[in-house]
């Protein structure tokens, strides 16, 4: 973190002009610093239909990269990620930014997470916008060890225990509302969910399906105010409902992340990207934040 301060000098029409642009300065610092400035949110979230044999699990949760970095390779990303071992990388939409591009950058950060831990990805609404042209940029994260759950459903194994892992993708790729993309997938049963998902504004319909849900998409509301969280996000409007945290319906749980990137409006404030790491517990009936 950089401090800059400014003193008074000259006359009182030269002081006005310099406070003014050390003013201007002075938001712009804070807004393109809080944009580089990588923040680490913990959670522990307590599950009570979670298997034991699943206790303790680790999620690093990933979404809205737009196709930017953090250093050179993405270096504090992913040193923040090793240091975490995870047992699942999870994608949640938007690695690429349909306007600018950004697939170099998206696909160096998919290799490297997945000498790490294996990883899971779901479309946001930029893969979306770019249809098949997004398809040789999927192939190459395949390759690299992604796996991009296209209204799937997958079991993960500890012992006799299972997880079932769902991930649909953003309505902008596959035409459908969250709602229809789920009525494909298994129906919910005994087995503890977990669904991927980009866009959180459906939480009653996530909640029906799954036992946790994680989504992204809001950008953190981009500028976020104190008492009243983000000032705006797509498809939410003013003051959105889920900009941000973790959330609760009955027993079903939402961690909607702030994002890393930015798209069409290129600055935060009071919001700097998130990078998201949750550890699930089988003990106990509540949801703790960790803040």
């Amino acid at each position: 973190m950089k401090e800059s301060s400014t003193s008074k000098r000259g006359r009182t029409g030269g002081g006005k002009a310099l406070s003014a642009v050390a003013a201007t300065a002075g938001l712009a610092a804070v807004a393109g610093g809080g944009d580089r400035a990588l923040t680490v949110s913990r959670h522990t979230l307590r599950c009570p239909r979670l298997p034991r044999g699943f206790d303790g699990l680790r999620l690093a949760h990933l979404s809205d990269l737009h196709g930017r970095d953090f250093g050179r390779d993405n270096a504090p990303l992913i040193s923040a990620l090793r240091r975490a071992r995870p047992d699942l990388i999870l994608f949640t939409g938007d690695l690429i930014d349909s306007r600018r591009g950004g697939g170099a950058v998206a696909l160096s950060l998919v290799e490297q997470a997945a000498r790490i831990a294996p990883v899971y990805a779901v479309t946001g609404n930029h893969e979306g916008r770019l249809g098949r042209r997004f398809d040789p940029l999927e192939a190459a994260m395949a390759a690299a060890g992604a796996r991009f759950l296209h209204g799937e459903a997958v079991t993960l194994r500890r012992g006799g225990a299972r997880l079932r892992l769902m991930g649909i993708d953003d309505a902008a790729r596959s035409g459908q509302p969250p709602d229809l993309a789920l009525a494909a997938l298994p129906p919910r049963d005994d087995t503890f969910t977990l669904l991927l998902a980009h866009r959180p504004w459906r939480f009653e319909v996530y909640a029906a399906a799954a036992d946790l849900t994680l989504c992204g998409h809001t950008h953190g509301g981009q500028f976020r105010l104190p008492r009243l969280g983000g000032l705006y996000a797509p498809g939410q409007g003013l003051l959105p409902p889920y900009d941000g945290g973790l959330y609760r319906r009955g027993e079903a749980l939402m961690l909607v992340s702030r994002g890393l990137g930015n798209s069409l409006f290129p600055l935060r404030l009071g919001n700097r990207p998130e990078l998201v790491l949750l550890t699930l517990r089988a003990d106990g009936s509540g949801a703790r934040d960790g803040g």
